[in-house]
């Protein structure tokens, strides 16, 4: 998918904002079903800047593995586990909030630092023909298939598992409070 310069002018504002207000509301909400959606909203655009990156194999995994399976797996967990006894009797500051606020103001201004001292103007989408794209992306999508079946079948089945664990312990946890 090739557009012009100006529809990636028109449709990167919207996705930025989207990005940077999806990242603020998982950090600001204190709700964390609306956390875990506005986490749900940062990794749509980023499957969209994916897309316009031409790189639709990566945005569909984006897709299907993060938003379909990662997030709906926080949304579930969160309301098996989310007890409001623990909410209420929780400090309102701790140390531990203080260093990790401290850890992260320096995280982003180490990055804004960083972004601002990069050369952007060297930088250049490169286009190809249709032809060329197509033939390259069903070559890229039979070679990560084959490495998924062959290479790395092994750590994609241990981190099925391992997920799998994670959600029957979770459900567990979440019965075990509601007997006692």
């Amino acid at each position: 998918m090739n557009q012009p310069e100006p529809i990636y002018d028109i449709l990167l504002a919207p996705l930025t904002l989207g990005l940077i207000l999806g990242g603020l509301g998982v950090v600001l909400f204190t709700n964390l079903i609306y956390s875990a959606l506005s986490l749900g909203l940062v990794l749509a655009c980023i499957s969209l800047f994916y897309i316009l990156l031409n790189a639709d194999f990566v945005a569909a995994a984006q897709i299907l593995i993060y938003i379909g399976a990662v997030n709906i797996l926080i949304v579930f967990a969160v309301m098996l586990i989310n007890n409001q006894k623990y909410l209420k009797s929780a400090p309102p500051w701790t140390v531990g909030d203080s260093i990790t606020s401290i850890v992260c103001t320096i995280l982003f201004c180490s990055l804004v630092t960083i972004i601002l001292n990069i050369s952007w103007f060297g930088i250049s989408l490169t286009k190809k023909s249709d032809q060329i794209l197509e033939r390259d992306l069903t070559n890229n999508v039979q070679r990560i298939g084959a490495h998924l079946s062959t290479d790395f079948f092994l750590p994609f089945e241990l981190i099925s598992i391992i997920l799998l664990v994670a959600l029957v312990g979770a459900i567990t946890i979440a019965r075990r409070e509601e007997i006692v």
